[in-house]
């Protein structure tokens, strides 16, 4: 009995990690880099994943580029 319940939290514990796996490849916040000007208006935040990269205004306005070709990622 204590056998069954050790592969039934191994088999969830599995189950978790790729699922996180998943959600970590999907999301852009790979690299993170954030840009002030001479006013918080113009306060930008930058994030590049494997996927996408995203520029995130101040006037809370997102936009995100998706990569053309895996070639065309920058080696920064």
């Amino acid at each position: 009995m204590a056998n069954s319940g050790l592969q039934l939290l191994g088999f969830a514990l599995a189950l978790l990690g790729w699922i996180a796996t998943l959600v970590a490849t999907i999301m852009p916040q790979w690299q993170m880099s954030s840009y002030a000007g001479d006013s918080i208006i113009t306060a930008q935040a930058i994030y590049r994943g494997l996927w996408m990269e995203c520029v995130w205004q101040s006037t809370w306005q997102i936009q995100c580029k998706v990569y053309d070709s895996v070639l065309a990622l920058s080696c920064e």
